[in-house]
């Protein structure tokens, strides 16, 4: 296997033109990943038309795996606490994701969403399959992959989120690199907990409430949708300091500027530990 450079962040610049209105709301509002529909942004030199594998994979009646789907029949991640060795994944084409290896198909992995390349997290390895984490609905979903058809890297990088002491902490290489007290959800609207990664980069022209998003692979287990967006709970920034410490969001982790320009450096795919 070859182990290729780290996910290439895609930073996606959400302005007037590109985006419609409900993005600025929901990102202002600091939840929710961008509104179905907003155009992509595609990497230098790819075609812009499905390939044959993608075509024949969005044939089949089942969800593409996305932070706007649900994935029925997903298995529960077993171990929602545990470390991986870094390897992540994007498929280079659109892959069947089955609930386990050489099982039924329960959806589609694509190669990009929000604007950027789908990486995703290995988390176990049987033969030639990889049971990967979902950035769908609900929450601790996995699926199986094959190994064929992937890029990979490994990312020294793990973020772990500690709800009861509202502390984020940046590891790299399993050293511990950045240490910052965060604002978390609050009562009625709490993040969720459990494993989960590195979605997308999404950026504002704006600074406030936060010029950089990063949107996870998990979603509010209490707002179905949140402005115009699918609930996707995401780490991003905020200008007022005195939110850090207490339970006040939508479900998003609210960081202060150095922890996101420290975020700002870690690649797609990387895992985030959340314990309550």
């Amino acid at each position: 296997m070859a182990i290729l450079n780290p996910p290439r962040r895609i930073h996606r610049v959400l302005t007037a033109g590109l985006v419609p209105a409900a993005a600025a709301v929901l990102l202002l509002g600091g939840c929710g990943g961008a509104p179905a529909g907003t155009a992509s942004v595609k990497e230098s030199g790819e075609p812009a038309a499905r390939t044959e594998a993608e075509n024949r994979a969005a044939s089949v009646k089942v969800p593409e795996a996305t932070t706007y789907t649900t994935v029925r029949g997903a298995p529960k991640d077993p171990a929602p606490d545990g470390v991986t060795d870094g390897l992540v994944v994007n498929p280079s084409t659109a892959l069947p994701v089955l609930d386990r290896p050489d099982g039924r198909r329960i959806a589609t992995l694509p190669t990009r969403q929000l604007g950027g390349p789908t990486w995703v997290p290995v988390v176990e390895t049987s033969g030639a399959w990889r049971r990967v984490l979902l950035p769908s609905r609900p929450n601790n979903a996995t699926g199986w992959i094959s190994g064929e058809g992937l890029r990979t890297a490994r990312t020294p990088y793990t973020v772990r989120v500690d709800l009861g002491r509202r502390v984020l902490t940046l590891a790299k290489s399993g050293r511990e690199v950045g240490r910052w007290r965060v604002a978390i959800g609050g009562a009625e609207t709490p993040t969720p907990t459990g494993r989960t990664f590195l979605l997308a980069t999404l950026t504002r022209n704006e600074k406030e409430p936060s010029p950089l998003v990063l949107p996870l692979g998990a979603h509010s287990a209490t707002l179905d949708t949140f402005g115009g967006g699918p609930g996707t709970v995401a780490l991003h920034g905020w200008p007022d300091a005195s939110v850090f410490g207490k339970a006040v969001t939508h479900g998003c982790v609210r960081v202060p500027d150095d922890a996101l320009k420290a975020l700002s450096r870690v690649p797609l795919g990387s895992l985030v530990l959340i314990r309550a």
